[in-house]
């Protein structure tokens, strides 16, 4: 049975901490991983998220088919990057050191491999603290969160309900392709890439039309019960933040601040090994 990637309570320092918390630190950490291409800091960053992935005990087998379709699309996006603009780092670093050539437009350079190691870096930095950020926090008391930043709370408890959908979305994909496999439509590995990506139109298509479903009596449901008529509204799961809490949010600060000074102290966002 395929594991369902969603919020599981744990007795864990980071399950612990507030949902507010941990979207200060998620947006920061996404926000520095985003607009840094300094390899130092990109460097320390990925170590980090692998040591935070690891304190809040996320269950690998949960994430692992993800992390799967996450690297298959990642291997996607570095061949395009080299197929489409084969001497970007070239242009990035001001230099050249040709390792090998392949065809008469193409060289492999060292400049290009360090840009693209970059690129490698920062898509491993980041999804560690998304699948963190997904199983550790609560979805109520994430939404109670995001109103606590002032946002509406309608649009706080539909981000409230996405993320609880998320499971349900991933039982009814595994539901139809084991109905759809049941019929003789091949999906597993046996099939050629591209026939399972035409046949995944058999999935897509039920998939869709069941969301949309159960998103119209949800949304039928809210308005029975007059949800939006008041302009605020008390939390059930809302946390106050605590000493550990705000502890997190300095270092998350001070760490940020430091990356994005170390990365731009040369008025550049790219670290240059090559000079």
């Amino acid at each position: 049975m395929a594991r369902i990637i969603t919020y599981k309570e744990k007795d864990c320092f980071i399950h612990r901490l507030c949902g507010l918390t941990k979207l200060i630190f998620f947006i920061l950490w996404t926000l520095t991983t985003m607009l840094t291409y300094d390899t130092r800091v990109l460097g320390v960053m990925l170590v980090s998220s692998i040591v935070i992935f690891k304190f809040s005990k996320t269950d690998w087998k949960q994430v692992r088919s993800i992390f799967c379709v996450v690297l298959l699309f990642l291997t996607i996006n570095v061949l395009a990057i080299f197929l489409f603009s084969p001497y970007e780092g070239c242009k990035i670093y001001g230099s050249r050191i040709d390792l090998f050539r392949i065809t008469e437009r193409y060289t492999i350079t060292a400049q290009q491999l360090f840009y693209e190691l970059n690129v490698v870096l920062k898509y491993f930095t980041i999804i560690p603290s998304v699948f963190m950020f997904i199983t550790s926090t609560n979805p109520s008391e994430f939404a109670a969160s995001l109103n606590r930043i002032k946002l509406p709370y309608t649009a706080s408890y539909s981000v409230a309900i996405a993320l609880r959908y998320v499971p349900d979305v991933q039982t009814d994909f595994n539901r139809i392709k084991n109905a759809q496999e049941a019929r003789g439509i091949e999906m597993s590995s046996k099939a050629n890439i591209f026939s399972r990506i035409k046949n995944m139109s058999a999935i897509l298509f039920p998939l869709v039309f069941t969301s949309m479903e159960k998103i119209d009596s949800v949304t039928n449901a809210m308005e029975l019960r007059g949800f939006g008529k008041h302009k605020a509204r008390t939390w059930y799961s809302a946390r106050r933040l605590k000493k550990s809490d705000y502890i997190i949010i300095f270092l998350t600060v001070v760490f940020s601040a430091v990356a994005l000074i170390i990365t731009f102290w040369k008025g550049s966002r790219f670290w240059n090994p090559f000079v």
